[in-house]
């Protein structure tokens, strides 16, 4: 499953609630049964997140680089 900023952003709120159950972006929802398992897959989904951003062509990076100076 391809993991979205959305799916980081909701198991975050849940994890800062005290809540188990999740529901992503596409629909699914998922009860955890702990809050070390949800902390394992937050992990797993910003480590997806930071890969794909990685492969982000070159020419993109260094357009990104010059918007960001001031």
């Amino acid at each position: 499953m391809a993991w979205s900023q959305s799916d980081l952003d909701r198991i975050d709120a849940a994890i800062a609630q005290n809540i188990r159950r999740v529901t992503f972006a596409d629909g699914r929802s998922v009860e955890y049964q702990s809050p070390g398992e949800m902390l394992q897959v937050r992990r797993l989904i910003k480590a997806e997140l930071l890969a794909s951003a990685s492969q982000v062509s070159p020419r993109v990076r260094a357009t990104r680089a010059v918007m960001r100076r001031p």
